[in-house]
């Protein structure tokens, strides 16, 4: 055992003596050439590849010689405008709008169902109500504190009483009545807001280059900007700079259909997406607009948009009010920004990287050639020496060639015998 043990500790002590040895070596490449037309032809695949990639990706696409701002400041102002005609009724702004004058979220209202002259009072539940229906008062359990969790419209009083003029009954609460459900009436939908116009206007600022742009170009003339910003409609190579959106263009961009926005009411983001090279005049830096529906139509629970409002007023000296359900189609703009200009820094970190991704394509021929080629260790011969002191003779610096079978030559070629 102590024999042992002994042999383990001298083998330990050996092996840690070579290690910190070689530790304190130098190593150098060496360079040889080998004459093998098929591991050329994947170096230089390789090299070109990874050129390629540097070229066209890293500094034609992503411009890596550039210092970039992703965050700049951004602010949003939006406007609805449009009038039609509901009914008898003439609607503008202020009836369908909400708000009627916003910031980076604006909603038209599409389709309303309303509940006229609810007053308090008790009531019949609505029958889909969880276990609203009953037969007798022992069925309905009185709401006794304000905080107890039951799904309904109002407090349970704990009567049963006849479902409106129905003959089957359910739990009584005190709520504005009549309930929603029972009473609600459903209005057509608004079928001339697909000509609505969203006004929306756009500023931006990059902090880091000091620069500043807007989605509305600056004209000298202030009242024919303003003509122009009455009449125009956004079109990405004929007016690029106007930033009015009818709701069935931003619909249509969507992919959506909008009676089925009018049926359900759907919230669509806006992305405003400003990409500026500032290499070049930054009057070449424009906005650019997409748009893309954001609620979950898969989940139809909580898909679609809707809200509800009231309009209270006194009817006889009684508190009542005109409950309205809206649906309708909500605009969230989101501001995207990215501006580069060249600098010193990140094109000399390109540039190494470039040069230090190139140098892998040595090493992966080397492990080709030594892996799948060299298979009778001739390459390894050759590639890999160990010097412990100097020769006693001068090495010729000249690069060596191997182009026969094991030749005085260092010609490492296809007529090596493998």
């Amino acid at each position: 055992m102590c024999e042992a043990f002994h042999n383990f500790v001298m083998g330990l002590q050996d092996f840690l003596k070579e290690y910190f040895l070689g530790f304190w070596d130098y190593e150098t490449p060496k360079v040889m050439v080998v004459k093998n037309r098929t591991l050329g032809v994947i170096y230089r695949g390789v090299q070109f590849l990874v050129i390629t990639y540097f070229i066209w990706y890293v500094f034609i696409s992503q411009k890596a010689y550039q210092e970039s701002e992703t965050r700049p400041e951004s602010a949003v102002y939006t406007l609805m405008k449009g009038t039609a005609v509901h009914g008898d009724d003439i609607l503008d702004t202020v009836e369908y709008a909400r708000p009627t004058e916003g910031g980076d979220v604006i909603s038209a209202i599409l389709r309303r169902e309303v509940t006229h002259d609810q007053r308090q009072g008790n009531c019949p539940e609505f029958f889909q109500v969880a276990s609203a229906n009953c037969t007798a008062d022992s069925d309905c359990i009185r709401t006794k504190d304000e905080f107890d969790e039951f799904d309904g419209h109002g407090r349970r009083t704990g009567r049963c009483v006849q479902y409106y003029n129905h003959t089957f009954k359910t739990c009584e609460i005190r709520s504005w009545c009549p309930v929603e459900e029972y009473a609600a009436v459903r209005e057509p939908p608004l079928v001339e807001a697909i000509n609505f116009t969203v006004f929306i206007r756009n500023s931006i600022h990059f902090p880091k280059f000091k620069v500043f742009r807007g989605n509305i170009k600056v004209a000298s003339n202030r009242r024919d900007m303003q003509k122009h910003l009455n009449k125009c409609h956004y079109d990405e190579e004929k007016e690029p700079y106007c930033p009015n959106f009818k709701l069935g263009y931003i619909a249509g961009k969507a992919r959506e259909s909008f009676s089925e926005l009018c049926r359900t009411g759907g919230v669509i983001g806006v992305f405003i997406n400003w990409k500026c090279n500032l290499d070049i005049d930054p009057s070449n830096c424009k906005p650019t607009y997409s748009f893309r529906r954001l609620d979950l139509r898969k989940d139809q629970a909580n898909s679609g948009y809707y809200y509800r409002f009231a309009k209270y007023y006194n009817n006889n000296g009684i508190k009542s009010r005109t409950l309205i359900k809206a649906y309708g189609i909500r605009l969230d703009v989101i501001v995207h920004g990215h501006a580069g200009k060249f600098s010193l820094i990140p094109t000399i970190i390109s540039i190494v990287t470039a040069l230090t991704s190139v140098g892998v394509c040595t090493i992966i021929c080397d492990w080709i050639m030594l892996t799948f080629i060299d298979k009778n260790e001739i390459y390894s011969e050759r590639k890999f020496d160990e010097i412990v002191k100097e020769p006693p003779v001068a090495i010729s610096t000249e690069l060596s060639y191997i182009d026969s079978f094991g030749s005085n030559h260092s010609d490492l070629s296809e007529g090596v015998a493998l």
